[in-house]
C-alpha cells in the first residue's frame, strides 16, 4: 500500500483559484417547509442511512455543495434547511469565525434545553464574538496547561485498569467488550485530570460513566436512531426525533454529577472566581468540558482508533510493537520527547482522526453575504444561511487524499505530515492551534497525546490482537477475541515522566 498521501498540490490556495471557478447556483431543493424536512428526516435514518444520503444527493447535483434539510427538523428546529459542504475545500470556511456565527450551533439546527446545562448557554454554544467565550476558554487552556505535567501519569495509571478488565473479560469470557471498559476508563481519566481524586473517592462511585452517558442521550436524542428491528421506524421517529426529551429525567443524575465537580474541583473553580465567573457557572462549564466534550469524544475516539489499528492487522502490530519499544528503550521510558520521536504512532492516530473523525458534524450560520469554493465551483450564499459540514466526507475527498476510504498508516509521514492540514476533526485544520478567538477545541493536542500514549502503552504490552467490530448510537463497537501479550513485558519496569 502506498503512503502517497495526496493528488492535490500542496500549495494549493483555494481564494486564489477563485476568480477562475465558474459561479454557480447551489443545486437541491428543501421541498415544502414541513413535508420537505420529514422526508429528508426519513431518508436520512432509515430509507438511505447518514452516509448514502449525502452520497445520493452529492452523485445527483453532480456537486459536493447542495441544498438539504438536516434533523430533527419540525417541531424542533424552526428552520432545518442547510448548505451541506462536502469537500475538503468548502469544509474550511466553517472555521472562520469573522464569517460565521458559531451560536448555539453545536447540535446544528436545534439547541437543546439549558435545564440539562443548569440554566446556562455554556461555552460551547456561545460565538467567539460574546464576551463570556473568551473568558471560559481561557480557563480552559488555562486549567489544561496546569496539568500538562499529569497527562501521561494520570492516563497510564488509568489505562493499567484498563488493560487489567480487558485481559480479565478475554480470558473469563473468550471476549472483551472495549467500548464499556473504554467508557470506565475516560470518565476516571477525565476526572482525575481535573479533580485530583478517582471518581471512586466521591459519591458518584462507579456510575459516572453511566449518568453521563444518559444525560448526554437525552441531548443527542434527535439526531441518532436506535436501529431496532422491533421498534417501527416510525414509532421511534416520533420519540426521538419530533419533541425534545425533558431533562427532567435525568436531573438527579446531573445534580450528583455538578456536586461532585463542586466539590472536588475547587482549584478550578477558584481560579474562574478569580477571573470574574460565577462560580456555579465556571462548575456547570467544568461539567459539559468534561462530560460532553471529553468523555463523550473519547466514547468515540478510542474504539475508532482501536478498530482502525486492529482491522490494519498483524504487520502492522509489528512494525509499531518495533517503533514504540526500541523508542522507549532508548529514551529510557515514555516522555513527552519520546512519544515525538514516534512518527509510525503518530501518523497512525492522524490516520484514525481523519479516516473517522470523533465529530462527523460541524455547523455555522453566515454572518455575510459570501462565495464559497468547492474544487469545481463557486456558490454564492446569503447572510443567515445555516451552512453544515459533513466531515468524514471532506476528510475523505478524493481529490486531496489518494485512496481516501482505506487507513493508510504511513500517510502522515515524511511528506505526508503537510496533509495535516486537511485533518479537520478538531474544529479546526490539525495544522493550526486552538485560541480564544476561535472555537477550535482547546484540548486538540490533548487528543492526540492520549491517543498516542493509548498505542504505546498497548503495543508495550501485546504483540498483536484480533477484533470484531461494529456500530452504535454513537461511533463504532469494539469487541476484542484474542489477545497475544509481549512475553517479557515489566509495566513497572518503564517509567512516564515529562
Amino acid at each position: 500500500m502506498s503512503s502517497s498521501s495526496s493528488s492535490l498540490p500542496l500549495n494549493f490556495d483555494n481564494s486564489s483559484s477563485s476568480s477562475k471557478l465558474p459561479l454557480r447556483s447551489i443545486p437541491g431543493d428543501c421541498g415544502s417547509p414541513f413535508f420537505g424536512p420529514i422526508k429528508d428526516r426519513f431518508d436520512y435514518f432509515y430509507n438511505e442511512g447518514r452516509d448514502q444520503f449525502f452520497r445520493t444527493r452529492m452523485q445527483k447535483y453532480q456537486s459536493t455543495v447542495f441544498r438539504a434539510n438536516m434533523p430533527p427538523g419540525p417541531s424542533m428546529a424552526s428552520n432545518p434547511n442547510v448548505v451541506v459542504l462536502l469537500d475538503a475545500i468548502s469544509f474550511p470556511i466553517l472555521f472562520d469565525t469573522s464569517r460565521i456565527e458559531k451560536r448555539n450551533v453545536l447540535d446544528g439546527t436545534y439547541m437543546p434545553s439549558t435545564a440539562f446545562t443548569g440554566g446556562y448557554r455554556v461555552c460551547a454554544y456561545l460565538d467567539p464574538s460574546e464576551p463570556n467565550h473568551a473568558l471560559l476558554k481561557r480557563l480552559f487552556m488555562s486549567s489544561l496547561a496546569a496539568r500538562h505535567h499529569n497527562f501521561i501519569s494520570v492516563f497510564r495509571s488509568c489505562l493499567t485498569e484498563l488493560f487489567i478488565t480487558l485481559e480479565d473479560d478475554a480470558s473469563r469470557k473468550g471476549k472483551a467488550d472495549f467500548n464499556g471498559i473504554s467508557d470506565n476508563m475516560s470518565f476516571n481519566f477525565v476526572f482525575k485530570l481535573f479533580c485530583d481524586k478517582h471518581p471512586s473517592e466521591t459519591k458518584l462511585g462507579s456510575n459516572g460513566p453511566n449518568l453521563v452517558t444518559k444525560w448526554l442521550f437525552l441531548q443527542l436524542a434527535p439526531l441518532i436512531t436506535l436501529g431496532l428491528s422491533m421498534l417501527p421506524n416510525v414509532v421511534e421517529d416520533l420519540l426521538l426525533h419530533t419533541f425534545p426529551l425533558p431533562s427532567l429525567f435525568v436531573k438527579s443524575d446531573y445534580k450528583n454529577l455538578y456536586h461532585a465537580f463542586y466539590a472536588s474541583a475547587s482549584s478550578i473553580l477558584d481560579e474562574a472566581e478569580s477571573m470574574g465567573i460565577k462560580r456555579d457557572e465556571a462548575c456547570h462549564n467544568l461539567v459539559f468540558l468534561a462530560g460532553f466534550n471529553a468523555y463523550g469524544g473519547m466514547k468515540t475516539l478510542f474504539p475508532a482508533l482501536i478498530k482502525w489499528v486492529g482491522l490494519a492487522g498483524e504487520k502492522l502490530h509489528g512494525q509499531l510493537a518495533d517503533e514504540i519499544r526500541s523508542i522507549v528503550k532508548a529514551e529510557g521510558g515514555v516522555t513527552f520527547a519520546a512519544l515525538d520521536k514516534m512518527a509510525l504512532t503518530k501518523s497512525v492516530v492522524y490516520e484514525a482522526l481523519r479516516i473517522e473523525p470523533p465529530v462527523p458534524f460541524q455547523y455555522g450560520k453566515a454572518k455575510e453575504d459570501m462565495v464559497i469554493h468547492s474544487h469545481d465551483a463557486a456558490f454564492e450564499i446569503k447572510k443567515g444561511e445555516m451552512i453544515f459540514g459533513y466531515q468524514p466526507f471532506a476528510t475523505k475527498d478524493p481529490k486531496v487524499f489518494d485512496n481516501p476510504e482505506e487507513f493508510v498508516a504511513h500517510r502522515f509521514m515524511g511528506d505526508g505530515e503537510k496533509m495535516l492540514e486537511y485533518v479537520y476533526w478538531s474544529n479546526g485544520r490539525e495544522s493550526d492551534d486552538p485560541t480564544v478567538e476561535n472555537k477550535q477545541c482547546p484540548g486538540k493536542d490533548l487528543v492526540v497525546l492520549l491517543s498516542r500514549v493509548m498505542m504505546v502503552e498497548f503495543f508495550l504490552r501485546y504483540d498483536t490482537f484480533n477484533i470484531e467490530c461494529g456500530t452504535l448510537l454513537l461511533g463504532s463497537s469494539v469487541t476484542f477475541k484474542s489477545l497475544t501479550k509481549q512475553p517479557t513485558f515489566d509495566h513497572k519496569s518503564i517509567t512516564h515522566v515529562s
